[in-house]
């Protein structure tokens, strides 16, 4: 904790030295919530556009001036003969119990804000401002006892430290044990670098040891005495020479280890104000482009225009119905099959058209199914009761085929494997996925030979997993989609209806930025679009004349998807740039993303 700074006198105002865009914008967060905390400003803001002469670093500088005319009128934020911040940004407190609340809601306990406020000012720099704030509120962003203790660790007073670690008012003893540890290993170093043999020994052996918390470490110590060729670094094995930590290293450990209640975490309404944004993006039902930057004084909101939803291309080189497709990992070619029994890679030029790379024509029966390798070189292709046939990609030639009745890699017998209609494996290629019955799905680990079931009350039609392996989307009979959370034990968070099936096997897939959507095909010749977490179905695509049978996003272009049909057709669906055009960037305090990929 710095020094105790003289306040500011009402009538003084505060110059901030400019820093950066954040840093502009969180000083004035901060300024403007303090405000709304007291019944009369603490400052008027200016700020300066140069620096200021002054024996502090620049990141710490404040400048105190006794009268308002040091700065042009134009740099003043408000005229305060006409009204103040106070006016307009304070609120009458809640009452709620004891606990004096703000904010529309009541759930905000002021003491907790205005300490995690005074610890957003000093953390910045603004020592002055902080000290301010504890003054003016009379709530202290840490307690004496607190206060005490962390100079105590910065001073290297340990045996002091240990005392007043347990009058700070910690109820664990727990964590009391594992806070002496952390204080009294560090005394250890600092002992043993300072060539105080016997001293650190006595540590270890008198403080260390019967705190009985972990053994292990103690062991790992005392080879510190007695070999010292094969000493600790600062608590990392392996290392030639015992170097002790920093004392505000520490102390920021001992923060993450006590209880916030006792002492604020670093940084905390930083925290606070990114998840706040997280969870706007997060709940932005059109979110679908990244985020070069965001204001802290508009909400985030994405309109329906970053959604792809216009036809950019039609491709019509298959002769019949096409039923599958599938993006490379990389982006760059598209695959599809049909029932011609033929097999296109298409490839995606810069300007975003697709032209015909390779036909593959081995198949003399429809394609069902394909699958690209992971390094996108090679593609795996699936006849109708017919043979599997390895592609090279790039020089157009059929490297090698399996009959389905050939020669056995490798057996996985069992009751659960009497009719396998559809198969996945995980990218890292640890697990295989099944469709064993017909409302059961199997999760097999090649290694583990651990089994995960997953059970449906419908008959599963077809499935695909995230391509981080922690979801698995699978469609069923009765025209829903389901998703489930693979991670652990298999559990069911999400349902999305209104496609139609009734008689085709329907395939969906994952897409879009942070793969936040998903899309199926449907019987009624339309796409259509869900947003994933909030299972609300944002867009529907038509233009097909015949069923649409598969869908594939870009995993590189989160506004680029395919539709494959029974019109012989495969629609890439993109932007609609004439809706694009009619957005603008800010409106009504709300922020539009403008697309940018």
């Amino acid at each position: 904790m710095c020094p105790f700074e003289p306040p500011l006198t009402k009538t003084q105002s505060l110059h901030i030295v400019p820093l950066g865009p954040h840093h502009h914008r969180l000083c004035l967060f901060l300024c403007l919530f303090i405000n709304s905390l007291i019944a009369y400003p603490l400052f008027d803001l200016h700020f300066d556009l140069k620096p200021q002469e002054d024996d502090e670093p620049p990141p710490k500088r404040v400048k105190v001036s006794s009268r308002k005319g040091d700065l042009p009128k134009s740099t003043l934020l408000t005229d305060p003969a006409s009204c103040s911040l106070n006016d307009l940004m304070s609120h009458p407190l809640v009452r709620q119990g004891d606990d004096e609340v703000v904010g529309a809601k009541g759930v905000v306990k002021k003491v907790e804000f205005v300490r995690i406020v005074a610890e957003a000012l000093y953390s910045l720099g603004y020592n002055k401002a902080g000290a301010r704030l504890e003054e003016e509120s009379g709530i202290p962003l840490q307690s004496a006892e607190v206060k005490l203790f962390m100079q105590q660790i910065l001073d290297g007073k340990w045996d002091e430290s240990v005392a007043t670690l347990r009058k700070i008012g910690l109820i664990d003893e727990k964590i009391v044990k594992l806070a002496s540890f952390e204080i009294l290993e560090q005394k250890f170093f600092e002992l043993l670098d300072g060539k105080n043999v016997m001293d650190a020994l006595k540590t270890l052996r008198t403080e260390l040891g019967p705190l009985c918390v972990n053994n292990d470490r103690v062991r790992e110590l005392s080879l510190c005495i007695v070999s010292p060729l094969k000493q600790v670094l600062a608590g990392m094995s392996g290392q030639d020479v015992v170097r002790p930590k920093s004392r505000t290293k520490l102390l920021e450990e001992l923060q993450k280890l006590l209880p916030p209640t006792v002492i604020i975490r670093e940084q905390r309404l930083v925290h606070l104000v990114e998840q706040a944004l997280d969870l706007q993006l997060d709940a932005c039902r059109f979110h679908n482009s990244l985020v070069g930057e965001m204001s802290l004084l508009t909400d985030h909101q994405c309109g329906r225009d970053q959604i792809p939803s216009q036809t950019l291309q039609i491709l019509q080189d298959h002769s019949d119905e096409v039923w599958f497709l599938q993006f490379s990992h990389g982006g760059k070619y598209l695959a599809s099959s049909a029932a011609d029994c033929l097999v296109i890679i298409w490839e995606v030029k810069l300007d975003g058209l697709f032209c015909v790379k390779h036909r593959f024509s081995g198949h003399q029966k429809p394609v069902s199914n394909i699958s690209w390798s992971p390094d996108d070189h090679q593609l795996l292709t699936c006849g109708v009761e017919e043979v599997v046939r390895r592609w090279d990609v790039e020089s157009d030639k059929s490297i090698s085929m399996w009959d389905l009745e050939g020669k056995e890699l490798e057996c996985w017998k069992g009751h659960r494997t009497i009719r396998i209609s559809d198969l996945g494996i995980t990218s890292d290629g640890k697990h295989v996925v099944s469709v064993c019955k017909d409302n059961m799905i199997l999760l097999f680990g090649w290694e583990s030979k651990a089994e995960k079931v997953i059970q449906e009350d419908q008959t599963v039609t077809s499935f695909v997993l995230s391509t981080d392996n922690k979801y698995l989307l699978v469609s069923l009979w009765n025209q829903e989609i389901h998703l489930w959370d693979i991670e652990g034990t298999a559990k069911l968070i999400s349902k999305y209806n209104g496609h139609k099936r009734s008689r085709f096997v329907i395939r969906s897939c994952f897409g879009g930025l942070n793969q936040a959507f998903i899309s199926s095909g449907s019987e009624d010749s339309q796409v259509y679009i869900w947003h994933i977490s909030s299972g609300e179905l944002v867009e529907t695509l038509a233009g097909h004349s015949g069923t649409v049978n598969c869908v594939s996003w870009n995993p590189a272009d989160p506004h680029m998807l395919a539709s494959a049909s029974d019109d012989h057709t495969i629609r890439i669906w993109g932007l609609n740039q004439v809706k694009m055009e009619h957005n603008d960037t800010v409106s009504n305090g709300v922020h539009y993303c403008n697309g940018g990929t």
